[in-house]
């Protein structure tokens, strides 16, 4: 946990980033119920005041695959045993998470959310300059997430019972030693109360 003070946000220029919580995934980690829940309880705390929620989801179309280059290390491996294809089940977002109208929706065939989507621009045009994150896993998209957003200048705040990986070591070592330095780590509760503050 971050021992810094915590920033006042403004939940109207504020989005929690909801990542890969997409049924293929959520049961590689541990205690994926009681996770879900959790960020079930965040999306609707933001939605009660007043925040953007946006959801990331990774997977591939045919034309996605074919395009995967022979030396991507992990994306080559998905192209050639055609895995995640858009329309699977595997690739949709958990039904305790659904979407609702006006929300951010975004497919991405990498793991960060913005390399590969407009994630971006579509927050650019709500006038969003705080990211809330949670995500699976936390050395895959949250990671790549959490430096994208920060050279980006995004106010980053990590939620570190709001993301999950299936190695604990490494999530520990990411959540205490390296996320700090871009980001503030904060948990659901606390945002609860930075929300209710605002």
């Amino acid at each position: 946990m971050s021992t810094t003070p915590l920033p006042t946000i403004d939940p109207a220029r504020t989005a929690l980033l909801v990542m890969d919580f997409q049924n293929g995934i959520v049961p590689a980690v541990p205690d994926s119920d009681a996770l879900v829940e959790r960020v079930k309880d965040s999306i609707a705390d933001v939605r009660a005041a007043g925040g953007t929620i946006g959801y990331v989801r990774v997977a591939f179309t045919e034309d996605d695959w074919a395009a995967v280059p022979e030396h991507s290390p992990s994306f080559s491996a998905v192209a050639g045993a055609k895995m995640l294809h858009h329309e699977d089940a595997s690739t949709q977002i958990d039904e305790r998470l659904t979407p609702e109208d006006g929300d951010v929706v975004v497919r991405k065939i990498r793991y960060g959310s913005g390399s590969t989507t407009d994630l971006h621009q579509q927050l650019d045009e709500r006038g969003i300059d705080t990211l809330v994150l949670a995500g699976i896993s936390t050395s895959g998209v949250v990671l790549s997430t959490v430096m994208d957003a920060a050279d980006r200048d995004y106010r980053v705040l990590v939620l570190s019972d709001g993301v999950a990986d299936p190695d604990a070591e490494t999530h520990r070592v990411l959540v205490e030693k390296v996320f700090p330095s871009r980001s503030q780590v904060i948990d659901t509760a606390a945002l609860r109360g930075l929300l209710g503050a605002a």
